[in-house]
């Protein structure tokens, strides 16, 4: 087995933290495929499933602040099975989205989805370094960060193909019962997922919390600079909102709208496993942030100008591996140099400058998704990618690399 590979076999509460993880993308696109074509067929229109995108990403914007203190204050253990508790609520309310009429049941099912995932990820990410050794960390992000990309593949595609087969419903049934399956495996997670605390330290209030962990960041470019990478693939994310709509123009129905998602999956599952060499690597850090970002924006034009599906889903492809080694390559970085106490409030902060410029991007594809041709849009959000990640680059050039990796 590949050295990478194997830390998921000799790390027991690591493989269950990681399986759970699996678990959470997997249902949540497992749901969000078929509801993404369910809606326009039940509204005729494209903007509901617009409402839903920005509705999951928004809302983790808003609250990843405050889960992110929660995150450093209270047992992550807790946190996450109760975030899988709330997601099972708000999957089941989707069964209820039956016409145009309770079309809006929709949002406000993926909202309380969203609320979970706000409190979810952060408590996740932070309490990865505490479930393995010290020296297989590098590996067990490389691994981490597969997940999302390995089970959009199979939620997506799984998704879609069901969904055809049987129906959407059949699909968040499923969903609601793996979510179940999920809290049990971090039940079972033996290590403690954060550092000890002094048990007279006084906890800092909330915003004076958040305010420590600002004033941490702004002190330190380096860090600064790994909290606002994301943002470039965020903006670019008004894509998604098309690809239901994309996949009919070819005429490729359901089925077609899971295998863009299944490939987007694909590239984010490879792209983790190919930046491993760069985390140990630190000068090629930077530089391969600013690339990853570039092949994003750039493979998003190519599918705005591509007159065949096959190449569609081949620059889709490219497009996440890019966006897959992106996120890896930042949350590595950043889980070496924050330390624990800050790591959750830090990672939220991370995750909510993300979600909030995914929200952004999708908020404006919704406006103009019934108006301006869908290539139009994709190629609007591939180059504001490639803009975001030049000026990004040229910002970040001067910053020192650091020795070695903080303990």
């Amino acid at each position: 087995m590949a050295p990478t590979l194997s830390v998921v076999t000799r790390q027991v509460d690591f493989r269950r933290l990681f399986l759970a993880e699996l678990v959470v993308f997997g249902a949540d696109w497992f749901v969000m495929v078929p509801l993404l074509v369910l809606l326009p067929q039940l509204t005729g229109s494209g903007v509901w499933g617009a409402l839903v995108l920005a509705a999951d990403t928004g809302i983790n914007a808003l609250l990843l602040p405050l889960t992110g203190t929660i995150a450093d204050r209270v047992d992550r253990k807790k946190i996450m099975m109760a975030a899988n508790t709330a997601a099972l609520v708000g999957v089941l309310l989707l069964l209820g989205v039956r016409g145009a009429g309770t079309a809006w049941l929709a949002v406000v099912a993926v909202a309380a989805v969203a609320v979970a995932k706000a409190f979810y990820s952060p408590a996740a990410s932070a309490a990865l370094p505490n479930v393995v050794d010290a020296a297989d960390l590098a590996a067990a992000n490389a691994v981490a960060g597969s997940a999302w990309g390995t089970m959009t593949v199979v939620g997506a595609s799984l998704g879609g193909v069901l969904s055809a087969a049987f129906s959407p419903y059949a699909c968040f049934v499923i969903a609601a019962v793996s979510l179940v399956g999920a809290a049990l495996l971090v039940w079972r997670i033996r290590r403690p997922l954060q550092a000890p605390r002094e048990s007279d330290a006084p906890h800092p209030r909330t915003w004076a919390a958040i305010g420590e962990a600002v004033r941490y960041i702004a002190a330190r470019p380096r860090v600064l600079a790994l909290v606002t990478v994301k943002s470039a693939v965020g903006l670019g994310n008004g894509v998604l909102t098309v690809f239901p709509l994309f996949a009919g123009l070819f005429g490729v129905g359901a089925i077609g709208a899971g295998a863009l998602f299944a490939v987007r999956g694909a590239g984010a599952l490879v792209g983790p496993v190919l930046t491993r060499p760069i985390l140990d690597r630190r000068s090629l850090l930077l530089p391969g942030l600013a690339v990853s970002m570039s092949l994003y924006g750039i493979a998003y034009l190519g599918v705005a100008l591509s007159p065949w599906f096959w190449l569609v889903l081949v620059l889709v492809f490219v497009a996440h591996l890019g966006g897959g080694s992106n996120w890896v390559l930042s949350n590595y970085a950043l889980q070496a140099e924050v330390p624990d106490r800050l790591r959750g409030r830090v990672f939220a902060t991370d995750m909510m400058l993300a979600t909030l410029a995914i929200s952004i991007s999708q908020l404006g594809a919704a406006a103009l998704v019934d108006s301006i041709d869908e290539r139009v849009l994709i190629a609007g959000s591939g180059l504001v990618t490639v803009v975001y990640a030049i000026g990004w680059r040229l910002a970040t050039r001067r910053l020192p690399v650091p020795e070695r990796v903080a303990a």
